[in-house]
C-alpha cells in the first residue's frame, strides 16, 4: 500500500503511451463502494470530487442493508479491510447481472479463510441487485473512460520485462493490469489471481485522488510500480525457509519502528519487510531506467518521511544483487543476503 505523491514525479508526465493500459473494474468499484457504505475509513475519504458526491447520494440509503450489516461483522471478526477487500474484488466477475467468484479460492487469504464464501457471494449479489449497482456503474462510464485516457498519458511507461528479469532472470510470464479504484482515494493495493489455463494476472489497484488545492486528479507513476512489486515480493516471505531466515531481523525492525509502522497500518513484521523490499525495488527500478533524480528523491522521502530509515541498506542490497546475477539468478536465491544486510543495520 502506498500514498506517495511527489512534485518531482509530475515532471515525468511524458507524452508516451503507457505499455499497460489502465482499466476500470466493476467488481473493484463494487467492493470499494460496499466498504464505503459500511463505513470503512480507508474507502471513505471523499477525495473523488463529484464522484464521491454521486456515490454518497446513491448509496447512503443502503447503510442498513442486510449485506452491509453482515459486512461490518466480517470486518470486526475477520479483519476484512484494505488489501483484503481488493483480494476479494479481483476474484470476482459480473456476468448476466450476477456476481460470481472466479479463480482459486485458496488465493483468498487472511480473514477470508474463515468466511463462508458461497454465503458471502449470495449476500453480495443481493446488495448488487437491491442498489441497482450496475446502473450506477454504467451511468459513470464516460467519467471512468475520460480519466483512464488522461491517466495513460500522464504516467511513465511501465516495463513488465523489468519485473521478469529482476525477480526471476527471465521474460515475465504474468499479465500486468492497472485498475483504477475510483472509491479508493489514497488506498492502493497489489493483488494477483490465477485463472485456469491462463497466465497469472498481477494487479496494481491505484486509487483515484483529487488534489484539494488544484481540484485536479493526481498522477503518481510510483504507485503502479509499487503495487506490481507486491505480487513478486510477498510470495518470497511466504517461503518457510525465507521466513525463518528473515524473522529475527524483521522482528527487530518492527520493534524499533512499531509506532511509525502502526500509524501506516503495518502491524506485523512480515508487512514491514515486504513494504521495505517493495519500496526499495521501486527506487531500483527508477535507477535502472534512467530516472536517477527521482530515485534519489524517493530514497530521501522513504527514509525521512515514511519511517524507513533502513531504506538505503535495502536499496544497497538490491543494487548489489543486480550486479551479481551470475551468483544470484533470482531474488529468491539472494533473500538470505537481504536478511544479512538488515541484521547489520540492526547492529
Amino acid at each position: 500500500m502506498k500514498t506517495f505523491v511527489s512534485i518531482l514525479l509530475s515532471l515525468l508526465a511524458i507524452s508516451a503511451t503507457a505499455q499497460i493500459k489502465s482499466e476500470v473494474s466493476e467488481t473493484i468499484e463494487l467492493m470499494g463502494i460496499l466498504s464505503r457504505t459500511a463505513g470503512f475509513l480507508e474507502f471513505s475519504n471523499d477525495l473523488a470530487g463529484q464522484y464521491s458526491k454521486d456515490t454518497e447520494a446513491w448509496f447512503a440509503q443502503y447503510r442498513e442493508h442486510p449485506t452491509v450489516t453482515y459486512y461490518k461483522e466480517l470486518r470486526a471478526k475477520n479483519g476484512i479491510a484494505y488489501d483484503r477487500v481488493t483480494n476479494m474484488a479481483v476474484h470476482l466477475e459480473t456476468e448476466k447481472g450476477k456476481v460470481k467468484l472466479v479463480g482459486n479460492r485458496e488465493e483468498l487469504t487472511g480473514g477470508w479463510k474463515d468466511v463462508d464464501l458461497d454465503d458471502f457471494i449470495k449476500r453480495l449479489n443481493k446488495f448488487y441487485a437491491d442498489t441497482r449497482f450496475h446502473d450506477f456503474f454504467e451511468q459513470h462510464r464516460t467519467f471512468y473512460n475520460d480519466f483512464l485516457q488522461a491517466y495513460d498519458k500522464n504516467i511513465i511507461p511501465i516495463k513488465p520485462e523489468w519485473y521478469g528479469q529482476f525477480y526471476n532472470g527471465a521474460a515475465p510470464a504474468e499479465q500486468f493490469r492497472i485498475i483504477i479504484g475510483f472509491t479508493y482515494g489514497t488506498t492502493n493495493n497489489g493483488a494477483s489471481r490465477q485463472l485456469p489455463g491462463q497466465a497469472r494476472e498481477v494487479f496494481a489497484v491505484c486509487g483515484y485522488c483529487m488534489n484539494p488545492q488544484t481540484g485536479r486528479p493526481n498522477f503518481d507513476s510510483s504507485l503502479p510500480l509499487h503495487e506490481f512489486n507486491h505480487s513478486f515480493v510477498n510470495p518470497l516471505l511466504e517461503n518457510a525457509d525465507n521466513e525463518k531466515t528473515m524473522q529475527e531481523a524483521g522482528q527487530k525492525l518492527f520493534q524499533r519502528s512499531q509506532s511509525a509502522m502502526e500509524q501506516q497500518h503495518y502491524d506485523d513484521w512480515h508487512i514491514v519487510i515486504n513494504e521495505s523490499l517493495v519500496r526499495a525495488a521501486v527506487i531500483v527500478y527508477f535507477y535502472e531506467n534512467g530516472f536517477n533524480q527521482v530515485a534519489i528523491k524517493m530514497l530521501n522521502y522513504e527514509t525521512m518521511s515514511q519511517g524507513f530509515p533502513w531504506m538505503l541498506d535495502v536499496v544497497s542490497a538490491l543494487r548489489y544483487y543486480s550486479t551479481h546475477r551470475e551468483q544470484y539468478p533470482t531474488l529468491n536465491e539472494f533473500y538470505p543476503e537481504i536478511a544479512s544486510f538488515l541484521s547489520k543495520y540492526n547492529e
